[in-house]
């Protein structure tokens, strides 16, 4: 792992592997540690490049920022390893930039892999969620939160308990209310279709933060895309169904793309 300026801020960088680029992006609160199992696999046929994004795990924590820094901020990972096409895997909050970046920079992205992403929203879906039940959540740390909300958004609450550490954040109160902030109100709807990137969108039947329905939503406006729907899944199927999941990833990436006809 390494520091590299981007934007003038420090981002906590890894590169991995060699091969076609794949640049993975984490959730809200979270890091890029998040995503080993991915970046381990992925690493013995990919280039993959995995940072923690701004304000989150080792990189540079700004007081503010939105969802349009973290768009540029990978445009700017791109640009510093000069990389003139990539693959983006975005998981939740990393879904959503992946999708703004394959808006702004359409023609350097040749495969989009989205994860229990939504094409818009209000508030951070962790917001929401922790909003809907703030009665019943009163007065607990955000671990406490994290271990009592599984039953919502995860298929078999019990047995993902040995992964909290994937949904907890190590951020203080202050710097993760700053990250779910930065996806207030965003709404790619109505520019998803200049995606050219052959994209995948992956859901979890059971996610009770990002529904099924909300990747639909990304699957339609996207030209050309591939829904699928995993039945054994909540927001993790990495670690729910870690086998059916990257079985799905690596064929998509491994897919040639289909020519362009004039």
């Amino acid at each position: 792992m390494a520091l590299i300026e981007i934007n003038g801020i420090n981002l906590n960088v890894s590169v991995k592997g060699e091969g076609h680029p794949v640049i993975l992006i984490h959730g809200v609160g979270g890091e890029q540690a998040h995503l080993e199992n991915l970046t381990n696999r992925l690493s013995s046929r990919f280039k993959t490049i995995a940072l923690d994004c701004r304000g989150h795990g080792q990189s540079d924590k700004p007081a503010q920022y939105t969802l349009q820094d973290h768009i540029n901020d990978v445009i700017g990972v791109m640009n510093y390893f000069e990389l003139p096409v990539t693959a983006l895997l975005g998981v939740s909050m990393g879904s959503y930039i992946a999708q703004g970046v394959a808006i702004a920079a359409g023609n350097r992205i040749d495969k989009l892999i989205l994860t229990v992403p939504k094409s818009n929203g209000l508030t951070s879906s962790v917001q929401r969620l922790m909003s809907e039940h703030a009665a019943e959540i009163q007065g607990m740390n955000l671990h406490e939160v994290f271990l009592y909300l599984l039953r919502y958004f995860t298929y078999d609450a019990e047995a993902m308990r040995a992964y909290i550490g994937i949904f907890d954040s190590q951020l203080p109160p202050e710097q993760f209310a700053a990250a779910n902030k930065a996806l207030e109100g965003f709404d790619f709807r109505e520019d998803l279709h200049k995606v050219t990137a052959q994209t995948v969108v992956i859901s979890g039947k059971y996610d009770g933060l990002n529904p099924p329905a909300e990747g639909r939503i990304c699957a339609e406006l996207i030209p050309n895309a591939t829904f699928i729907e995993m039945l054994y899944s909540g927001h993790a199927p990495m670690y729910e169904e870690p086998e059916a999941y990257m079985s799905a990833v690596e064929a998509f990436l491994l897919k040639e793309q289909a020519p362009v006809v004039a």
